[in-house]
């Protein structure tokens, strides 16, 4: 299988989950201005929508969304226990999570990104953001991981919206908790093999 990444985008989330699982990967870097991977190839052809990630599977077909991604490979890997088994509610919790992060937390970053965002319109969205995320802080300041003790892909996905904090310049000062779990997270051997892998660290 190929993951086409971004460094850092929420890609980082499906590399993470497929280390964790012990899952190899092929990485194809996409410049996301011109829409050319690595290698040459027309992204809009291999994801016509445009932005990361997609997944290329041995048959040629090709998943795209992080919140499919993240559970197709943990699947694919049920011995590392990254998401609980169908039918469990411990596997409607952490489909809870990544629907709240999918729609609230990362699209909460979205506006953040433009610089050429008006000064009202940055606090508004932030304002937001912060009422998404003090929910997170929360659940985090009580346990280590979102649904309870256990890494999973919801947390996965947290990590790597999360650590855009410092790119957009949000203040992460407010949710001490939010913190703690990114530098735990940060320090799992297979998540320092993906950030090393996307050039985010040494």
């Amino acid at each position: 299988m190929k993951l086409y990444y971004f460094p850092g985008a929420c890609s980082i989330a499906p590399h993470i989950v497929a280390r964790e699982s012990g899952i190899p990967l092929d990485l194809e870097k996409v410049d996301l201005g011109s829409k050319r991977t690595a290698s040459g190839e027309n992204y809009l052809e291999v994801n016509p929508k445009g932005y990361v990630p997609a997944l290329r599977l041995d048959d040629g077909s090709v998943l795209t969304e992080v919140s499919c991604l993240i559970q197709y490979l943990a699947d694919l890997a049920p011995a590392a226990g990254l998401i609980p088994p169908d039918g469990t509610i411990g596997r409607y919790r952490v489909l809870e999570w990544i629907g709240y992060l999918a729609t609230e937390v990362h699209k909460g970053f979205g506006p953040l990104w433009n610089a050429k965002l008006a000064p009202e319109a940055r606090a508004a969205a932030v304002s937001a953001l912060a009422h998404r995320l003090d929910l997170v802080e929360k659940t985090l300041a009580g346990q280590p991981f979102l649904t309870g003790d256990r890494f999973t892909v919801a947390d996965a996905y947290l990590f790597a919206v999360a650590s855009w904090a410092p790119w957009v310049k949000l203040d992460m000062a407010p949710w001490p908790a939010i913190r703690e779990f990114l530098a735990r997270v940060a320090a799992r051997p297979k998540v320092q093999e993906a950030l090393v892998a996307e050039g985010l660290v040494e």
